[in-house]
């Protein structure tokens, strides 16, 4: 269906000699994870193209005796899949889910537009409409006004019409927030992933995992949220599930973590380490400073990591969802975002207060529990279903 993010060939670089001073104390094991039959192929979606041309090796790489896998432990192989085309039954499958998602959001819009005439008070309702949808002031004048000039440009009269062009200064407004994921620049490829709990972030990382390693990409995962015992289980369940290594420690120090898995992703010559850190609110001071530790300390593992910091929020929370992003990006450096949870209440517009406000790209969005309900973000596609 879409490219799922996009691919670059990796370059080596030497490794630089570790520093004594550099790898925190705590030493986080390698958790051997049973090998369970391979998963299907997910061929529902074209997350991947030919974006990922070239063949890779099966001979398993050469591993530095002091990063090399315990004996007992079992390399999982992940499969090369077949380049797919693109099929117009998945495209269409994906808008439908993504039209149901945002309907909550849509529908309290498209009535504006049911009247007969053009005038002042389908602006003032159109405007009551945005705002509860959270697309917050800035961006509801925005569009505003940019719709009146093309209202007025193309001598528009019918209401109906009206909403092609809002789609229109919609997509315009959201553009700049569809960017691909790159893989492969570097190798591995580091992903910090953050977010409050309850906004869905270790399942997206289990989504992501799957395409990954679905798509043929060598995935190790850091749990590194260390304090909640159900989250390490629930990436160790995606892990299993999906044939790929994972580092973990029960109560251990969550740098520490991150540090071990980026090591072992770089001796193993892993496509892509993400590591899973635990939730917390903006507001918890004391927490945010562990995010920045975590951040430092996998800097010395790979000078040029993490690659991606990614925020993972939650759709319904509307207005609090960007000051999320403003208070991550102020401690973390934002790459990207995962916004889940659009299925919700009416609260969809709060894409548009980020691409006015705080335009950091939004890599995924997601309508569902389901794998396939996770996928990247199109800004015309996402005008089209919020109002259809």
């Amino acid at each position: 269906m879409f490219s799922f993010f996009k691919k670059k060939p990796p370059h080596t670089e030497p490794a630089a000699p570790e520093a004594a001073g550099d790898r925190p104390d705590a030493q986080a094991p390698v958790v051997p994870q049973p090998a369970p039959e391979e998963p299907a192929k997910s061929g529902a979606m074209g997350w991947l193209r030919t974006t990922f041309g070239g063949t890779k090796s099966d001979a398993t790489p050469a591993q530095p005796a002091g990063d090399a896998p315990s004996s007992d432990f079992a390399m999982p192989t992940v499969a090369e899949p077949q380049a797919k085309p693109e099929a117009a039954g998945d495209r269409r499958g994906w808008m439908d889910r993504l039209k149901a998602g945002l309907r909550k959001t849509g529908s309290s819009i498209t009535t504006v537009f049911t009247g007969t005439r053009i005038d002042d008070v389908l602006y003032e309702e159109l405007e009551d409409a945005l705002l509860m949808a959270d697309t917050g002031v800035k961006a509801t004048q925005h569009l505003l006004e940019d719709l009146k000039r093309r209202v007025k440009e193309t001598k528009t009269t019918e209401p109906a019409a009206v909403k092609g062009l809002l789609a229109q200064a919609l997509t315009d407004l959201l553009a700049p927030l569809q960017k691909p994921l790159v893989i492969g620049e570097h190798q591995p490829t580091v992903i910090m992933v953050a977010g409050v709990n309850g906004a869905g972030k270790t399942t997206s990382i289990g989504k992501l995992t799957k395409h990954l390693a679905d798509s043929g990409q060598t995935v190790l995962l850091a749990a590194a949220d260390t304090f909640r015992a159900a989250a390490r289980e629930q990436l160790g369940v995606w892990a299993t599930r999906n044939t790929v290594e994972i580092v973990s420690q029960e109560g251990g120090d969550p740098a520490a973590v991150s540090f071990d898995a980026v090591s072992a992703g770089k001796a193993r010559k892993k496509d892509v380490v993400l590591v899973d850190t635990a939730g917390r609110l903006p507001t918890q001071l004391h927490l945010m400073e562990e995010l920045k530790k975590i951040k430092r300390v996998v800097s010395k593992a790979d000078g040029t990591a993490p690659h991606e910091v990614l925020l993972v929020i939650d759709g319904n929370t509307g207005q609090n969802a960007l000051n999320q992003v403003k208070a991550f990006d102020e401690a973390l450096g934002l790459t990207g975002l995962i916004v889940t949870k659009l299925d919700g209440t009416a609260k969809g517009g709060v894409l548009a207060a980020i691409a006015q406000e705080k335009p950091i790209p939004v890599y995924f969005i997601g309508v569902g529990e389901k794998v396939e309900d996770l996928e990247t973000f199109n800004a015309a596609e996402f005008a089209q279903a919020l109002l259809a």
